[in-house]
Formats: C-alpha cells, sequence, structure tokens
C-alpha cells in the first residue's frame, strides 16, 4: 500500500484524506470512520459530539480576534460508494482503498476512490487540526448515511449547531459555486413469481453485459451513457419472442445512486435455437456499441454456456418483468427552462435481483420540481403496476432552492477573482445535495456548495484532480479568513 498521496500538496488535507482510505466507510457500515472522526477531535480538544443518528459535530472556537464573525458550518458525508471492477478483489466492509497517483490525477486500483466525500471531509479535518489559519467560530458537520439515503442529514436536530452559514464540501468541479440541487424519491418495485420446472431439450447461458462507464445517477445522467439493465432486457424482450427463450434469474445493476455498468440474465433455450442465440447476441452487440460509440466504447455483450438452473421464473411474471423495465423511463425527462444545460428531471433504473420467488426493482428518480418528480413517480407506479409489480416511494428528500441574493455568495466570488482572476460560475447541480435537507432543519442558514474536480465519482474510474484540490484549500482558507462580521 503506497503513501505517496501524502506527499501532495496541501500536505496536511493528503494526510488527513490517507487517513479516510485506510479506514473501510460503505454507507451504513460507517462505525469505525465515525470512531475514528470522534477520537480526531477530541484529540485536538476540541467538543465533539455524536448525535442520536450517528453525525459528528466539532466545534473550534475562531481564532484570536475573529470572534465577531458569523459562524460557518463545514460539512461532508463520511461514507463512500462502494463499487468495483468485477475482476477486482476487494472487501469494502474489511479493506483500505488502494490509492494511487496518475499523472494529474489521484484514483484507485479498481474501486471507487472515496474522494466523494473524503477530500470534503478532509478539508474540515484540517481547518480543525490547523493552528495558523484565521477564521471565526467553525462547526464541522460530519454526516453519515448520506448515498443510500441522505440519513444523517434527515436526522439531524435544529438545535445542535450554532452557525450562520453552511459551506457543504461536496461538489465536483473546482471554480464553480453551486446555489441549488434537485430533490430525489427512491421507487421499490417487486413481482413475485412461481418458481416452475425446466422443461427438457434447452441449454443454459448466462447474457452478461459489461465495460460500460457507470458513473453518478444525477450529475451523469446527462451524459447519455448506457444502462445495463435497460440493454439486458432490450435483448430479453427479443429473445423471448423470437428464439423461445426463457428466464431464470436476473442479476443486474448496483447501488440506487449508480448508473448500472453490467449485469447478469440466466436463461435455457430449445436447443434448436442455440445458434441464432449466439448470432443474435452478436447482432445486438453490434448494435449497441453502434448507437453508443462515442459513449461506451468497451461495451460487451456476449452469451455464455451455464449450468442448468433448477427452476424458471413464471411465464406471465418474465413477460410482465421484460414489458415493465422496457417501458420504464430511464435517463434525463426534461431539462430545466430556468438553468440552461442543466437537467430538471429525470430518473436512474439502478438495479434488478431475482431471488427467492421475488424480483426487485429500484430506480432513484430526482428533480428540482417538486410537481414533476411527484408526476415521474405517477408514471413509473402506473408502468410497474399495470404489470402487476407492487411499488412503493421510500426516502424521499427536498431539493435547494438557489438564493441569487445570498451574502455568501457574492463574497466568495469577489474572493475567487481576486485569488484566481476570474469569477466563478454558479449553478445548481442535478444530484442530492444535502443541503436541501439541512436548509429545512435551519432555514435561516446562507448555503454554497463547492469542491475540486472529481469525475466519475460511485464507480471505479472515479478520480480527484491534483491541482484543483490545491486551488480548493485555498479558496476555502481565503473563505473563512474573510467571513463577514454579525
Amino acid at each position: 500500500m503506497s503513501k505517496e498521496i501524502t506527499n501532495l500538496e496541501p500536505k496536511a488535507l493528503w494526510e488527513n484524506f490517507y487517513q479516510l482510505t485506510q479506514i473501510p466507510r460503505p454507507s451504513k457500515k460507517e462505525a469505525r470512520i465515525q470512531e475514528f472522526i470522534e477520537n480526531f477531535g477530541k484529540s485536538l480538544g476540541l467538543e465533539t459530539i455524536k448525535d442520536e443518528t450517528g453525525n459528528i459535530i466539532i466545534r473550534k472556537p475562531a481564532t484570536p480576534g475573529m470572534e465577531n464573525r458569523k459562524g460557518v458550518v463545514l460539512q461532508g458525508h463520511l461514507d463512500m460508494v462502494p463499487q468495483k471492477n468485477n475482476d477486482t478483489k476487494h472487501d469494502f466492509e474489511n479493506d483500505p482503498i488502494d490509492a494511487y497517483v496518475d499523472g494529474d490525477w489521484v484514483t484507485a486500483k479498481g474501486t471507487t476512490l472515496g474522494a466523494d466525500n473524503g477530500i470534503g471531509v478532509a478539508a474540515a479535518m484540517t481547518v480543525l487540526a490547523d493552528k495558523n489559519m484565521q477564521h471565526g467560530p467553525v462547526e464541522a458537520l460530519f454526516t453519515c448515511d448520506e448515498e443510500t439515503g441522505m440519513t444523517g442529514a434527515f436526522g439531524l436536530k435544529n438545535d445542535v449547531l450554532k452557525g450562520d452559514i453552511l459551506l457543504n464540501m461536496d461538489s465536483e468541479d473546482e471554480g464553480e459555486l453551486y446555489v441549488g440541487c434537485a430533490g430525489g424519491v427512491d421507487a421499490n418495485i417487486e413481482f413475485e413469481f412461481d418458481q416452475v420446472v425446466v422443461p427438457s431439450g434447452v441449454k443454459a447461458f448466462d447474457l452478461v453485459i459489461s465495460g460500460l462507464k457507470g458513473g453518478h445517477s444525477g450529475m451523469d445522467i446527462i451524459l447519455g451513457l448506457g444502462n445495463a439493465n435497460k440493454l439486458l432486457v432490450r435483448f430479453l424482450k427479443y429473445a423471448v419472442t423470437e428464439l423461445d427463450v426463457r428466464l431464470a434469474g436476473i442479476n443486474a445493476g448496483g447501488l440506487r445512486n449508480a448508473i448500472p455498468r453490467e449485469g447478469t440474465a440466466n436463461i435455457v433455450v430449445p436447443e434448436e435455437n442455440v445458434d441464432a442465440l449466439k448470432k443474435a447476441v452478436a447482432k445486438y452487440e453490434e448494435v449497441y456499441k453502434a448507437e453508443l460509440s462515442s459513449r461506451e466504447p468497451n461495451l460487451s455483450f456476449v452469451a455464455k454456456e451455464a449450468d442448468m438452473p433448477k427452476s424458471l421464473i413464471d411465464e406471465a411474471v418474465q413477460d410482465g418483468l421484460i414489458d415493465s423495465v422496457n417501458a420504464c423511463p430511464n435517463g434525463v425527462i426534461r431539462m430545466s427552462d430556468d438553468m440552461p444545460g442543466l437537467v430538471e428531471t429525470s430518473t436512474n433504473l439502478a438495479s434488478i435481483k431475482s431471488e427467492n420467488g421475488t424480483i426487485a426493482i429500484q430506480c432513484l428518480l430526482r428533480s428540482s420540481v417538486d410537481t414533476a418528480k411527484d408526476y415521474l413517480a405517477d408514471r413509473i407506479d402506473s408502468v410497474f403496476s399495470l404489470a402487476g409489480a407492487t411499488v412503493v416511494f421510500t426516502g424521499g428528500y427536498p431539493g435547494w432552492k438557489p438564493n441569487m441574493a445570498s451574502p455568501i455568495l457574492k463574497q466568495m466570488q469577489q474572493i475567487y477573482n481576486d485569488k484566481f482572476g476570474k469569477i466563478p460560475e454558479i449553478k445548481a447541480i442535478h444530484a442530492g445535495l444535502e443541503c436541501g435537507l439541512l436548509g429545512a432543519v435551519y432555514p435561516k442558514w446562507d448555503m454554497i456548495s463547492f469542491g475540486p474536480t472529481i469525475r466519475s465519482p460511485h464507480s471505479p474510474d472515479e478520480k480527484v484532480h491534483i491541482e484543483s484540490v490545491n486551488k480548493f484549500w485555498e479558496f476555502l482558507v481565503e473563505t473563512l479568513k474573510n467571513v463577514e462580521e454579525k
């Protein structure tokens, strides 16, 4: 395990990030990272609180002469998305992340890096430990379980924090200030099926789609990437109709907030149709590559011989599953009228998994317009209810409405311009930043989200740009130094 990233600048921040990579912290498995952060605060002699939900709050007094400045809450989330390549051996609950320098970037070997939101957490840790920088009263809020439900933000009490300004450090383009975000809701869909006998005279295959890029289901949804679930079921529609294929099981996609990169459907096909199946798979691979040539150059779709399954999914449910997944909205639904280039509403058909007589499907719906999000939910409910599935919506959270008159926005624009010679762009993000929930708990907060440049979060290609981390840090230091008086 190399420590080469600890030689990067700013050294203290990268050292803290390295420490985070050594502590497993997948969502909902955060006990060790919570203990680490709690002990970190106490080791500095700072007031440290762990709330009932699992959030950690650490308070650092103002430096001398800065006591009359507005209080700042530095916020990031402790968990990371656990995604890896199929050929990578990694246990996210026990193994450290193997981070390394790759040219101008830091990335990880075959897994997500955890720069989302590890760099933000490391920056807050660095502020807490630094004895020389100037700042008013600072509180660091480390939330838990952001990636799979924003549990920490949902559970935050309205009487814990004292600050006036929230600096969320979970954005992923340096030189941009985010002032709004989308809300979201999870669609949880289930089919119940009978396990029926496998007929004689058939051969078993695994249909495997892989090599897709995947990525963040909010920020990357605009890229037009392939969705493994949609592509796999698209072929099943043809194969069931034309080749008498029967479905035994399916395991496609993964986390609800990651665009699915790969999937497998276990099928049987009459022996006389085996050659036709192989030819059809090759043809569809060509079609997919042609349609997604500039987006998914590494796409692969193959049929691999498999062991004979013990049973099949009954035909009525099989057909209902295929038809409803084919019809399910996916990707960008509508672009914003107010902010050019911003996705307003989208959905990610994230996972399809069959086991023990149940097929579970998950979608994540996002929109900056609550009524549009509700309508999209109605559409998905209609599609799957017509096919005989049950649909339950959970984990809904609000968006964050931009405040273009924000004092901290104007101040940070000026600071960035003075330091780097240009005015940062003002943007909203098509992702579920915790600002929406936190602003609902603390409605008087003045809020901004910013961060370094991160690419392909939520996928094994995740990487963070080294120089952007340095600029992000310098910008944070200068912002804290110049926060206005109360």
